[in-house]
């Protein structure tokens, strides 16, 4: 191999700073896409959780009577 053919093999100093760069923006949106799961899948949690749990027929009567209103 010739030395110019060595030389090119390295990566510069410009394409280093790239790939740097480039590797950092991956970890970014990595982190974000990993926040964004988490986010997602306690709002489906809570979603769940409010959608599976039971009224109390007892809550509407309680309330008006707190305000002293009489349901029927």
């Amino acid at each position: 191999m010739t030395a110019a053919t060595l030389h090119i093999a390295t990566p510069t100093a410009t394409e280093r700073t790239l790939l740097r760069i480039a590797d950092g923006i991956t970890a970014f949106v990595a982190y974000r896409r990993e926040r964004r799961i988490e986010r997602r899948e306690i709002a489906l949690d809570l979603l769940r959780e409010q959608q599976s749990r039971k009224q109390d027929p007892r809550a509407v009567d309680h309330a008006l009577a707190q305000l002293g209103l009489s349901r029927r």
